[in-house]
C-alpha cells in the first residue's frame, strides 16, 4: 500500500471497489467481505468500515484499520481519521494530526481552520487562511471563518485589494489567484452580513461572472431580502435565466404558480433561457398536476428549429412515460426517426428502450436492441442490461455484459453482487487499467483561476457561468 496506488483509486475509481458498491454490499449483508477488503488496501472498504465501528463504539479497533493508510501520508486518509477523533470528542488530537499536512496548504490548510475554528480557536484560523487568500477555496473559508472571529472588516480590506478598479478578466487565464469576481462575491457575503445590503447589491452589480454553479448569486441575495421588483428587473436581462429560475422559485414558495408559470414563459431572447426555461417551466407544470401542459411546452420545443436536441427529447419522453403515454413518446420518436430519414442514433434509441418498456414490449425492445446498428457496443450493452435487471432478470443481464467487461466492469459487479457472487464482483473490479503518469494528490489545489465560460462582448451585455470543482 502507498499513496500513489490509493491516490489512483480515488481520482479514477478504477482497480478497486468504488464507494457505490460498498455500500450495497453492506446493505445486502456482506460486511465481513468489506472487513476483509479493508484490511487489503481497498480504500472505500476501509473508509466504510472505519465510520461503522466507530459507530459502534469500536475506537481503537477503528484506529487500527485507518493506521496503515495514514502511515502512507495520504492526505484523504488523514482527513478521515481526523474526522473520526473529532466526531468522538477527541478535537485536540484531530488537530495535532493535521495539523503539519497544513503546511502544505490547500485542502488540508482549509480543514485546519475549519476544525480549529470549530473549537474555539478563531485567530489562529484567520491569520493562516489570509495568508493563503490567493487560493479561491481557502479565501471562501476566511470569509465563512471571519465573522465568528469579529475580524470581518480585516478580511473586508484583504478582499478589497484584490478587485481592481477597472480591469475585469475576459478570459480564464488572465489574473493569477484569487480572481476578481471571486472577490466580489466574498466580499458581497461580507456586506450583506453586516446589513450592508446595497453595497452587497453594487458590488455584485459589477461582476463579470454572474452564475457559480448554475446560481446568481445577486438573484439570490436580492431574494432574500424580499426585493421582488428587484429581481424581476434582474431576471428580465440575465443572459442565462438563473435569475427568472430563482425568481420563479421564490413565487412558487409563495404559492403564486401562475406568477412562477409567467416568468418561465418569458424567455427572453437567450438561446440558453429559452431551451432551459422551457424545461424549468415544465417541471414546474409537471409538479403541480399540469403534466398534459408539461408535456405540451416540451413539444413545442423539440419542434423548433434546432430545439431536438437529445437531452430535450429524452426530458419530453421522460414526462409521457411519468404521465402514462409511453405509446404517445413511442409516436412522437417515429417522427423523429422520419424526420432523420429512417436513421436513429442510439441516444434516441434508448429513449425509445424504455418507453417500450413502459408499454409492456420488453423483450421486442432488447430484440430492436440487438439488431440495431451500435447494438454491440458497451453503451449499449448497460442500457440492455439495466432493462434487464429491472424486470429481476439479472442473469441475463449478467450475460449480456461480460463481452464488455472493460467497460462496463462497475455495473457488472453491482449486478453480480445482487446475484450473491460477491468475489466474482470483487476480482473484476480488482483489475487494475495501466496507470497513467500522475502526480500524488497531496490535498493542495493550484492558484490558477478555474475554467470559465468565454463572456461574449460587453455590448451583448452577456455575462459568464463558471463550474466550481473541488
Amino acid at each position: 500500500m502507498d499513496a500513489a496506488d490509493l491516490d489512483y483509486q480515488a481520482r479514477t475509481l478504477s482497480g478497486c471497489i468504488p464507494p457505490l458498491l460498498v455500500s450495497r454490499l453492506l446493505e445486502l449483508g456482506y460486511g465481513k467481505e468489506v472487513e476483509f477488503q479493508a484490511g487489503r488496501g481497498e480504500w472505500f472498504c476501509a473508509r466504510e468500515w472505519t465510520r461503522l465501528l466507530g459507530d459502534q463504539g469500536r475506537q481503537a479497533g477503528a484506529l487500527e484499520v485507518l493506521a496503515p493508510y495514514v502511515a502512507t501520508g495520504w492526505w484523504p486518509a488523514v482527513r478521515t481519521q481526523a474526522e473520526l477523533l473529532e466526531s468522538w470528542g477527541r478535537a485536540e488530537d484531530a488537530i495535532a494530526l493535521a495539523r503539519p499536512y497544513a503546511s502544505k496548504g490547500g485542502l488540508p490548510l482549509e480543514f485546519l481552520a475549519r476544525l480549529l475554528a470549530r473549537h474555539g480557536r478563531t485567530d489562529e484560523a484567520v491569520s493562516r487562511l489570509s495568508a493563503g487568500i490567493e487560493d479561491r477555496i481557502l479565501a471562501t473559508a476566511l470569509v465563512d471563518i471571519a465573522e465568528q472571529a469579529g475580524r470581518d472588516e480585516e478580511v473586508a480590506a484583504l478582499l478589497a485589494a484584490r478587485i481592481p478598479d477597472r480591469h475585469r478578466c475576459d478570459g480564464p487565464w488572465c489574473c493569477r489567484g484569487l480572481d476578481p469576481d471571486t472577490a466580489i462575491g466574498l466580499l458581497a457575503v461580507i456586506r450583506e452580513r453586516q446589513d450592508r445590503v446595497d453595497e452587497a447589491i453594487a458590488l455584485l452589480h459589477t461582476r463579470n461572472v454572474t452564475s457559480v454553479n448554475s446560481r446568481d448569486q445577486l438573484a439570490d441575495l436580492l431574494a432574500r431580502h424580499d426585493r421582488i421588483e428587484e429581481l424581476r428587473a434582474y431576471a428580465a436581462s440575465e443572459y442565462h435565466g438563473h435569475a427568472a429560475r430563482c425568481l420563479a422559485e421564490v413565487l412558487e414558495e409563495r404559492g403564486d404558480v401562475e406568477g412562477a408559470i409567467t416568468v418561465y414563459r418569458q424567455s427572453g431572447d437567450s438561446p440558453a433561457r429559452q431551451h432551459h426555461g422551457a424545461v424549468e417551466l415544465a417541471r414546474l407544470l409537471a409538479r403541480h398536476g399540469r403534466g398534459d401542459e408539461a408535456i405540451e411546452v416540451m413539444r413545442r420545443l423539440a419542434d423548433s428549429p434546432g430545439g431536438a436536441e437529445d437531452w430535450i427529447v429524452d426530458t419530453l419522453c421522460t414526462l409521457y412515460a411519468d404521465h402514462g403515454r409511453a405509446r404517445d413518446g413511442l409516436v412522437y420518436l417515429d417522427t423523429v426517426k422520419a424526420r432523420r430519414d429512417g436513421e436513429e442514433e442510439w441516444d434516441f434509441f434508448r429513449m425509445r428502450l424504455r418507453l417500450m418498456a413502459d408499454c409492456g414490449l420488453l423483450d421486442e425492445a432488447i430484440e430492436q436492441a440487438r439488431a440495431h446498428p451500435e447494438g454491440d457496443t458497451s453503451y449499449a450493452a448497460w442500457t440492455i442490461a439495466d432493462l434487464l435487471a429491472e424486470t429481476s432478470r439479472t442473469e441475463e443481464a449478467v450475460a449480456v455484459l461480460e463481452p464488455h467487461a472493460p467497460a462496463n466492469c462497475g455495473s457488472l459487479a453491482g449486478h453480480l453482487i445482487d446475484l450473491g457472487r460477491v468475489k466474482d464482483a470483487v476480482a473484476l473490479l480488482q483489475q487494475r487499467k495501466s496507470e497513467p503518469v500522475a502526480p500524488v494528490w497531496t490535498g493542495t489545489f493550484s492558484t490558477e483561476p478555474p475554467v470559465l465560460t468565454p463572456p461574449s462582448p460587453s455590448h451583448t451585455r452577456r455575462r459568464g457561468t463558471r463550474v466550481n470543482l473541488r
